[in-house]
């Protein structure tokens, strides 16, 4: 009996010793050209951490390590849909700020909740095109992995590929001529009058 007890224990760890850790991929699957094309150029694509008083849920310690995944990921998705036009007179950035990203501490399955607010901002007139916070989940079954480890950072992957992915969907519907919020024209030149 106890050497039966002493063999399921050494089997565990040998089992989560031969685990291995996924990588932080925030990859989206399957992302094809896009039919419909925005007349505009992408010029920076940045993606950020929201400060304490932005924050619309749990920011786990350590969240900005994956914005560079984040921004690497959306660069190849965008690039693999071909949606904007690189010799377009119109020259944008794209914005994203993690909102929330609340990864589970233990249980057998595993549910990453995001949310990250995207806007696409004319760089010519400072006008905000287009504006979401969009939210995710990733969900890991219990029987994925032995290791909750394993399992809670596959859910952090699957959380921010399904949240850029609901992005790539919303770009089919910006309009880059009908910004969500123009900046208004005073009218003022900023010019200094000469006399």
């Amino acid at each position: 009996m106890k050497i039966r007890v002493l063999s399921s224990i050494a089997a565990v760890f040998l089992l989560s010793a031969c685990t291995d850790m996924p990588p932080l991929n925030f990859s989206v699957p399957n992302v094809g050209v896009s039919e419909t094309k925005i007349p505009a150029e992408v010029k920076a694509i940045n993606v950020s951490v929201a400060r304490p008083d932005e924050k619309a849920g749990e920011l786990e310690t350590g969240v900005e390590t994956i914005a560079p995944y984040w921004q690497t990921a959306l660069q190849d998705a965008l690039g693999r849909m071909a949606i904007f036009k690189d010799d377009a007179p119109t020259k944008i950035n794209i914005s994203v700020k993690i909102l929330k990203l609340d990864m589970p501490s233990f249980g057998a399955a595993m549910d990453t909740d995001t949310i990250a607010r995207y806007e696409i901002i004319d760089r010519s007139t400072g006008s905000i095109v287009y504006t979401q916070d969009i939210s995710s989940n990733g969900h890991v079954p219990g029987d994925y992995a032995f290791v909750g480890a394993v399992r809670a950072r596959e859910s952090v992957n699957r959380s921010v590929q399904n949240n850029i992915l609901q992005f790539l969907q919303a770009l089919e519907t910006v309009d880059i001529k009908k910004p969500m919020f123009p900046v208004k024209d005073t009218g003022k030149s900023s010019a200094t009058p000469t006399s």
